[in-house]
C-alpha cells in the first residue's frame, strides 16, 4: 500500500472555482446534504431549508471544504423524482447557502443538465453526476458552458436497475475505458475541471467495491483529482450485519485506505471523523 510520502511523485492537483484556486495538496472533505425523503441514511436527511443551513453550518466549522445537495436519492431502488420536484427542493437550498456561507463550495448532485445550470444560477460552484453523463446527453454541454468542476462518476443504469447491472469482464479496464473517453468528450466540451469517482455501490457488487477500494491508486493514472464515496455505504453494514445508522466505525476504516490509497476528496455524511483522519495522516 502506497503511503503519503510515495504520492509526492504526482504533482497535486487544483481547481478552479469562481475564480479561486482550490489546491489538493491535501485531502478535503465533502459533506453530504440530502434534501430528499428517501435516502438511505435518515441523518443525512432534511426536509427544510433553516435544517439544511444548521447542518451546513455545523459541517463548516467541523472541517467540510464542499456541501453537496441532493435533491434525487440514488440509492438502489429509490424512486423516480420528477424534475420539476427536484428543482424545488434544491433551488431554494442552493440559494440559501450561497447567501448565509458565500465561502463555501456548494456542489449540487444531479444527473439532469436543467438543474444543474437552475444550481449554478442561483450559486453552486460544481456538479456531481452520479451517472456520469449518461442519464442526460446535454450535461457536458452544460458543465462545458457553466464553467464550473464536475464529478465524473462510473454507473450503469439507474437505481432501478444498477443491481442488476454487475457483470464486468474485467471491472478495471471497463472503468478505466468509461474514464478515458467521457475525460475527452468533457474536455472537448469544454469542461476544464474534472473530478473522477469510481462509483462505489453503483452496479458493483460487495466484493467489486473491495477490489476497487484496494486497488483504488490505479484511478491516478487518470491524473484527475480522485473522489470516494463510501459514507455508511451497504458495503458496509451488509458485511458487518448492521445498519447504515450504526457504520461509522467502518466508515471510519475505510475512509483510512481511501486516503492511503490517494483518495484526495472523501464524501461524507460526518465530517469530524473525516476530519480527525486527515490531521491523524497527515505526517505519515
Amino acid at each position: 500500500m502506497e503511503t503519503t510520502k510515495d504520492m509526492a511523485f504526482f504533482p497535486p492537483q487544483t481547481l478552479q472555482i469562481n475564480g479561486r484556486l482550490l489546491s489538493l495538496d491535501k485531502p478535503r472533505i465533502m459533506g453530504i446534504l440530502n434534501i430528499t425523503p428517501d435516502s438511505f441514511y435518515g441523518g443525512s436527511r432534511f426536509s427544510a431549508t433553516d435544517e439544511a443551513l444548521r447542518q451546513a453550518e455545523q459541517m463548516l466549522c467541523e472541517g467540510a471544504d464542499f456541501l453537496d445537495v441532493g435533491g434525487y436519492s440514488t440509492r438502489p431502488g429509490a424512486e423516480e423524482v420528477p424534475e420539476a420536484e427536484e428543482i424545488s427542493r434544491v433551488r431554494p437550498v442552493v440559494a440559501a447557502l450561497a447567501k448565509n456561507f458565500p465561502q463555501a463550495i456548494i456542489s449540487v448532485d444531479t444527473f439532469r443538465a436543467s438543474v444543474a445550470r437552475v444550481a449554478v444560477g442561483e450559486g453552486a460552484n460544481m456538479i456531481n453526476d452520479v451517472s456520469g453523463g449518461q442519464a442526460d446527453a446535454a450535461m457536458f454541454a452544460a458543465v462545458g458552458e457553466l464553467g464550473v468542476p464536475y464529478v465524473l462518476m462510473h454507473s450503469r443504469g439507474n437505481p432501478q436497475t444498477m443491481q442488476q447491472l454487475t457483470h464486468y469482464e474485467d471491472i478495471f479496464t471497463e472503468l478505466m475505458y468509461f474514464f478515458q473517453e467521457r475525460i475527452l468528450q468533457l474536455q472537448q466540451s469544454g469542461c476544464r475541471d474534472i473530478i473522477i469517482d469510481p462509483g462505489f455501490g453503483f452496479a458493483k457488487t460487495m466484493e467489486q467495491n473491495y477490489t476497487l477500494l484496494k486497488n483504488l491508486s490505479v484511478f491516478r493514472q487518470l491524473n484527475k483529482p480522485l473522489l470516494v464515496g463510501i459514507s455508511r455505504k451497504s458495503m458496509i453494514w451488509k458485511k458487518l450485519g448492521t445498519s447504515p445508522e450504526q457504520a461509522l466505525n467502518g466508515t471510519t476504516v475505510l475512509h483510512t485506505i481511501a486516503f492511503l490509497q490517494g483518495a484526495q476528496i472523501l464524501r461524507v455524511h460526518d465530517v469530524k471523523p473525516a476530519a480527525e483522519i486527515i490531521r491523524l495522516l497527515s505526517d505519515l
